[in-house]
């Protein structure tokens, strides 16, 4: 019997970070960022790449979330609410931990 693991909640105090198994990795031929996972390759958009950037072990959620909304000149509220999302979902499928 597999035991299941607790799911990781994402909080603005939340320090995100790329597990070992997972790596950001240019292809020249797709002239793109590619996110590898063991099984699994990802092709993330701008935005997303740019969050994964940030998944540092160092930079809380909050950080990020203040940070990405300088660089794009948004409101903090709407980028803290995808950032969230997202981080969640990529945490649920253990592409980052928290």
């Amino acid at each position: 019997m597999m035991a299941l693991r607790e799911r990781a909640i994402v909080s603005l105090r939340s320090v995100p970070s790329l597990p070992k198994h997972v790596r950001i990795q240019y292809d020249p031929v797709r002239q793109a960022f590619a996110v590898l996972s063991p099984e699994k390759v990802f092709w993330p958009n701008e935005i997303s790449l740019d969050i994964l950037r940030r998944c540092d072990g160092r930079s809380t959620v909050g950080h990020i979330i203040a940070g990405l909304a300088a660089d794009y000149e948004a409101e903090q509220e709407v980028v803290a609410a995808d950032v969230i999302a997202f981080l969640q979902e990529w945490s649920d499928k253990l592409l980052v931990k928290l």
